[in-house]
């Protein structure tokens, strides 16, 4: 039998990386996709809503949000999953045009985990789904619960996207999370913009169709508080890519960055009680 190793104080610093410790739930990034199916509607919504969701310091560079579904059948550590959710296009601190992830809702254990722990994507369980429907339609739903939320349609590849462009779109553009890791005291011991790309990106395949987008209210899964006011474009696009390691972008906790916020609000409250 191989000699067992003790929990001291040593071997917990070496080798604690994720829940549970003594079995992770997933394993170290980077992280390789396989024929990585999106399905992504691009809509118009209410600008004062994306105001009420896009954390400074990015700010919301037009009306648009972009619905995905997603098909992941070959991951790397996490296996055959879907999700589903929103991101929204923001100009970041440096003036790039950006995307922000604000909600996404999977169907699988080990990438809910690593990806809130790791990077911050904002995951909740659900029941995503993405595939043919009566072999002309693309189809795209998520159930929260026994609740249809979402439902897109897209003519199956009606035109030819550039694969360059869309290669482009996927592995240049930076995007952003807003990481939140409570202390036990139940305060934020993180909280933090992170900042990732996608690595080693190939796309195998891109089209673009007719598209439709239902959103329904939920308490729990507040997707419509995103109105749908105008479907602009929809593509779809299946690549091979790597989903790398984060970096910070900006550390809310930070005593300068505290201090700047602390005096902002005291200024604006200064503002209201003088209106």
């Amino acid at each position: 039998m191989p000699k067992r190793k003790f929990m001291d104080i040593k071997s917990i610093r070496q080798s604690a990386f994720a829940m549970p410790v003594h079995n992770p739930a997933y394993p170290r990034p980077p992280f390789r996709f396989l024929n990585r199916e999106y399905f992504i509607i691009s809509y118009e919504t209410d600008l004062d809503a994306l105001r009420a969701v896009v954390p400074e310091p990015l700010k919301p560079e037009n009306t648009l949000v972009h619905y995905e579904f997603i098909r992941m059948p070959d991951s790397s550590g996490f296996g055959d999953y879907t999700e589903s959710g929103q991101v929204i296009s923001v100009r970041d601190m440096e003036g790039r045009l950006a995307n922000y992830t604000h909600s996404m809702y999977l169907d699988d254990e080990g990438p809910i985990a690593g990806g809130r722990e790791i990077w911050g994507f904002p995951k909740k369980l659900a029941r995503p789904k993405l595939g043919v429907d009566g072999n002309d339609t693309l189809l795209g739903t998520l159930d929260y619960g026994t609740q249809r939320i979402a439902t897109g349609t897209m003519g199956y590849k009606h035109r030819t996207l550039d694969i360059e462009a869309e290669r482009a779109k996927l592995a240049d553009t930076p995007n952003y999370l807003l990481k939140v890791i409570p202390h036990v005291d139940g305060s934020a011991r993180i909280c933090e913009l992170v900042r990732f790309y996608l690595r080693d990106v190939t796309v195998l395949g891109a089209w673009s169709g007719p598209a439709a987008l239902e959103l329904h209210p939920h308490a729990l899964a507040p997707i419509a508080d995103l109105p749908v006011k105008r479907v602009v474009g929809a593509r779809h696009v299946i690549a091979n890519l790597t989903l790398d390691i984060g970096e910070v972008a900006f550390d809310y906790l930070a005593p300068a960055h505290a201090e700047t916020q602390t005096a902002k609000k005291s200024n604006d409250d200064a503002l209201e009680l003088a209106v």
